[in-house]
């Protein structure tokens, strides 16, 4: 009988045992392959983080801030400072567009003496123009009250407000917080710096409007056509669309002039000494720059807890899988001691008796290894999201009790990314958006690990067969 044969018939001789060992061994192996998936899905998402949003400073005009703000235009001369500023890669410019639609202007204007003008995207002015098209998302009471208060509604009952469409033009094909636009159907405009009649929609706001990829609709009663439709992830962000920055300039009259500035840091240590570099070269009283998302070294901060843990609770498993092996081999090396002894008293060799117990080992890990990987692919997801959810709650408490004193940290709601509303604004989305996904690779760099270190585990106790004589055992017997 070969000694393969032999393993995988003593790894079945008590069948009560190994299935309690497979089961012991099955937990121990889930529970690592979990904590690897966690731990692959956290690195990625940190990495994702270190090369977009982490990087990106935005620079408004001086006391700028929507409707409430002044301060004087940006231009092209400080895109081109902002460029030769140290460790900073790319500089995009954007000018801010309000579209509304010719009808519900005229009608909304007729009501309430006109629109009042707010703030573009992330707070910045934009130029209020006429468009064909009607906007995907209803005013609703929030965006009702938003508008009136902007305007003079008179005695007589409210009128019926239609929301305005953010439209921006860029100098690269990246949305207004420096990200790639996630593009579902068609192309980009090309050279994002000439002048173009290609548009990028937001996906609601074409379904809205009945356009697809060619169809055209005008703005100032310039015709456009949709070259692309892309989708920003909120109803906000969809009701949108990008033209070529000299494009909107063009419509809002205003050539070489900015609304703000995307600009990019080399990595994610540069950010600060990128950002005082920036200040100081625009000025204080031309430029305010601000990191978008600064609460962002919390999320990564946090992340980067789930990592450790999930990195800690990985090698645990391991180990656990290694002791079990380790003690059900030194178990039956005890239990055989009469079968090694007979086996190399007819000339087995240690080498060979070592191996059987190896194999028999492994046969049993292979068994553990197929049930865990089964329910892993299952609950990695869960565990990924508990730890992430652990981790998230920590680090609002945390960031809570740091704001305690802080102006306005009692108020409900809040502005965007205000302490009074939620702790780690835009942070907690990136918290909660890490997708835990059990990817062959993945399980199978998990499942080599534990086979590596059951090796090991077996190895010890084979290692035992070589001190058994047989001239010992056989006179016991």
């Amino acid at each position: 009988m070969s000694v393969l044969a032999r393993s995988v018939g003593n790894a079945f001789r008590n069948k009560v045992r190994t299935a309690a060992v497979v089961a012991v061994l099955a937990v121990a192996i889930c529970l690592a392959l979990a904590m690897l998936v966690a731990n692959q899905a956290v690195a990625g998402k940190v990495a994702e983080l270190n090369a977009s949003v982490g990087t990106v400073l935005t620079v408004n005009p001086s006391g700028g801030q929507g409707f409430e703000g002044g301060g004087e235009p940006l231009t092209a001369e400080q895109a081109t400072t902002a460029a030769a500023v140290p460790n900073v890669s790319t500089v995009v410019g954007t000018k801010a567009l309000r579209l509304r639609n010719a009808d519900a202007a005229a009608a909304q204007a007729g009501g309430q003496g006109g629109p009042g003008s707010q703030g573009g995207p992330g707070g910045q002015s934009a130029t209020t123009v006429t468009t064909s098209l009607t906007a995907a998302v209803d005013a609703g009471t929030l965006g009702t009250r938003n508008q009136a208060a902007t305007g003079s509604t008179g005695s007589g009952a409210a009128p019926s407000f239609s929301l305005p469409i953010t439209a921006t033009g860029v100098g690269a094909e990246v949305d207004t917080t420096g990200k790639a636009l996630a593009l579902t159907k068609g192309t980009g405009l090309g050279d994002y710096t000439a002048g173009s009649t290609g548009a990028l929609l937001g996906t609601t706001l074409a379904e809205k409007n009945g356009l697809d990829v060619g169809s055209t609709f005008t703005i100032q009663d310039q015709s456009f056509t949709v070259a692309g439709l892309f989708d920003a992830g909120t109803a906000f962000g969809n009701n949108a669309l990008y033209l070529t920055l000299p494009a909107a300039q063009a419509l809002a009259e205003l050539p070489g002039e900015l609304s703000t500035m995307i600009v990019t840091v080399d990595s994610m240590e540069n950010v600060d000494a990128a950002k005082a570099a920036l200040q100081a070269a625009l000025g204080t009283d031309t430029a305010d720059v601000s990191q978008g998302q600064r609460n962002l070294e919390t999320a990564v901060s946090s992340l980067g807890s789930v990592k450790n843990i999930s990195f800690i609770g990985f090698v645990a498993a391991l180990a656990t899988a290694g002791l079990i092996i380790l003690l059900i081999m030194v178990m039956l090396v005890r239990e055989r001691r009469r079968e090694i002894g007979v086996l190399k008293a007819i000339g087995a060799r240690n080498r060979t008796i070592g191996l059987q117990f190896v194999l028999e080992a492994l046969v049993l890990v292979a068994l553990g290894s197929a049930v865990g990987a089964a329910v892993a692919s299952f609950a990695s997801g869960g565990i990924a999201s508990a730890l992430i959810s652990s981790n998230t709650a920590t680090a609002a408490t945390t960031t809570v009790a740091g704001q305690r004193g802080v102006p306005g940290a009692g108020l409900a709601g809040g502005f965007p990314g205000a302490p009074g509303g939620n702790p780690l604004g835009g942070a907690s989305q990136l918290l909660t958006s890490v997708t835990a996904s059990a990817s062959p690779g993945v399980i199978a760099a998990g499942i080599a690990a534990v086979f590596g270190v059951a090796i090991v585990g077996a190895l010890v106790p084979a290692l035992l067969t070589a001190r058994i004589r047989p001239i010992e055992v056989l006179r016991g017997e």
